[in-house]
Formats: structure tokens, sequence, C-alpha cells
């Protein structure tokens, strides 16, 4: 073959799409939704978290260069695109990839159907609107059913890590944890508050360090009993005094 002609060939040739179009493409196939605070780890197929993350580097990359900072000279960003895509897709960001973590279940023996406050549990995520950090605490409150099962107290910090390891914003974080753990514990009522400080308020915008940001959610025998929900918060506002 000439070389002009296998020039040719070579334009025409579609490129190689990228891990993230495959694994968007396969998603909008399946009709499943991929927003920012989804998780998508059962439409991943082996090995394209790493192509994900080779890929989200490359681009990281761009962004500096698009930033005029001079990768290859800089000894302090020349790595960076690197640690960045490392630190979203494994980190950071990483209950978007990654399967819910395990959780022991243990029968609830003795029918207990009291209520049950865990917290304040330490979170971490980032605002979906700029990548900015949230950071808090969020306490639980659980009123279980007589013959569900239970969980540890280390299980209530790793499932609501992995909903808060996302982009995030706080309104529907609440929501997605409560949804979560009334899932796991099929309980007669669940409670989520949340605390947290916003660092898109802190270093841009209004640049207002002193303000957080405070929202519930309450399901179940919480929305239905005042007397419940006064019960919890009265116990959440003497752990926080």
């Amino acid at each position: 073959m000439s070389p002009p002609l296998r020039e040719m060939l070579q334009i025409q040739r579609p490129a190689q799409s990228q891990p993230s179009q495959r694994i968007a493409e396969r998603l909008r196939a399946a009709g499943v939704r991929f927003h920012a605070n989804d998780n998508i780890v059962d439409h991943l197929q082996p090995g394209e978290l790493e192509e994900l993350e080779h890929e989200v580097a490359g681009k990281a990359q761009a962004l500096l260069q698009s930033l005029v900072i001079d990768v290859e000279r800089d000894h302090n960003t020349r790595d960076t695109a690197r640690r960045l895509a490392k630190m979203f897709v494994r980190e950071v960001f990483a209950g978007r990839y990654q399967p819910a973590p395990s959780v022991t279940e243990f029968p609830n023996v003795e029918q207990l159907n009291e209520l049950i406050v865990v917290g304040p549990l330490r979170i971490r995520s980032a605002c979906s609107h700029h990548l900015c950090p949230i950071m808090g605490r969020v306490w639980v409150g659980v009123l279980p059913h007589a013959r569900s099962n239970l969980i540890g107290l280390s299980k209530y910090a790793r499932l609501i890590d992995w909903v808060m390891s996302r982009p995030q914003i706080q309104e529907e974080a609440v929501s997605q944890i409560a949804t979560l753990l009334e899932q796991r514990l099929q309980p007669n009522g669940i409670a989520v508050v949340m605390e947290a400080d916003h660092f898109c308020m802190h270093w841009r915008g209004v640049k207002d360090d002193g303000s957080r940001m405070t929202s519930s959610v309450m399901r179940g025998a919480f929305l239905d009993d005042p007397a419940l929900r006064r019960e919890f918060l009265s116990l959440l506002r003497q752990r926080t005094e």
C-alpha cells in the first residue's frame, strides 16, 4: 500500500472512543442516570477505571496549561495532573466508581424498638457547583423495627462516606443517606441531620467563613410522631452544646 493511501485510510478511520464516552453511551443505552452524585459501578467494565483515570490526567494537564501554568518546567505542578486524577477517581469521588461497602447485619434478637442516635460522624465531600470542599458532621436517628436487622456503629460511617464521596449538594446528600439507610435497615423511622461548612462560600463569592448550613430529612415515625422528633432533636442539642 502506497504511503498516501495509508495516510488517507488513517485519516478516515474513526478515532477510538475515550473511556468516558464509552461508559456514558452504555449508561444512556441502559436508561441509567449518571448525575454527579450517582454511583455507576454496575456499568463499568474491567480495566475501565484505570483508563478513566488516565483520561482524567490528560484533561487535567490541559486545564493547567489553559491556566498558563508551565507544567513542563514548574517542578511543583509537573505531576499535578496525575495526582489530581488519582485523587478524584480513587479518593474524593470514589463513591461514584466503587461498590457499596459490605455491611454486617445482626439479628434484632431482643426486638429493640427504641430510639438509636448515631453521631456526630465526620463527613467530607465536594460541592457539585464548584468542586470546593464540604466539611461537616451528620447525625442519624433510627427507630428500629422489632423484626429488622441491626448494623454495627462503624457501618453507618462507611455507608455515609460512600454517599458523600461524590460531588454533592447538601440537600440531596441527606436525602440519599436517608434512603440508603432505610433500604438497609427497614426501620420504623429514620432521621438524618447534617451541618456543614461550604468552601464555595469560604474561598470565593462572599468569602464568609463563619456560615454553616444545616439540613434534615425525617422519614416514617420521625415524620409522623412529633414527640419522637423532639426527643431526637433534643439529644442532638445536648451533643452539640
